[in-house]
C-alpha cells in the first residue's frame, strides 16, 4: 500500500526535474495537471537582428540571406511543448498542437 504514494512522488521529482531543465532555457509553464502528471510550457518567439544579418549578408555578398531567412521564420513561432510521465514512469517531452 505504501509503494503507491512513493511512486507518485518519484514520479513528480523525475517531472520537476525536466521542468526546472526547461524554465531554464527560457519556457514558461502555461498548465499544469496533477492527475496526470503533465506539464504545457510555451517559449515566445525570439527577435532576429535585422540590421546584423544585412550587414552579414551584404559582406558575404549575399551568402548569408539563407541562414537569415531561415533564422527569421524559425523565430516567428511560438512553441509549446508537453512534458508528462508515461506509463513505465520516464519523462517525455513532445510538441503540443493545443
Amino acid at each position: 500500500m505504501n509503494n503507491i504514494p512513493l511512486i507518485k512522488n518519484e514520479n513528480s521529482r523525475k517531472l520537476s526535474r525536466v521542468l526546472a531543465q526547461k524554465v531554464k532555457k527560457g519556457f514558461v509553464v502555461e498548465e499544469v495537471n496533477e492527475k496526470l502528471p503533465f506539464v504545457v510550457l510555451s517559449k515566445k518567439p525570439a527577435k532576429v537582428n535585422h540590421r546584423l544579418n544585412f550587414l552579414i549578408s551584404c559582406a558575404t555578398f549575399g551568402l548569408w540571406s539563407i541562414p537569415w531567412a531561415y533564422k527569421w521564420l524559425d523565430a516567428k513561432k511560438e512553441r509549446k511543448i508537453i512534458i508528462a510521465i508515461d506509463e513505465n514512469g520516464m519523462p517525455f517531452e513532445d510538441k503540443c498542437y493545443c
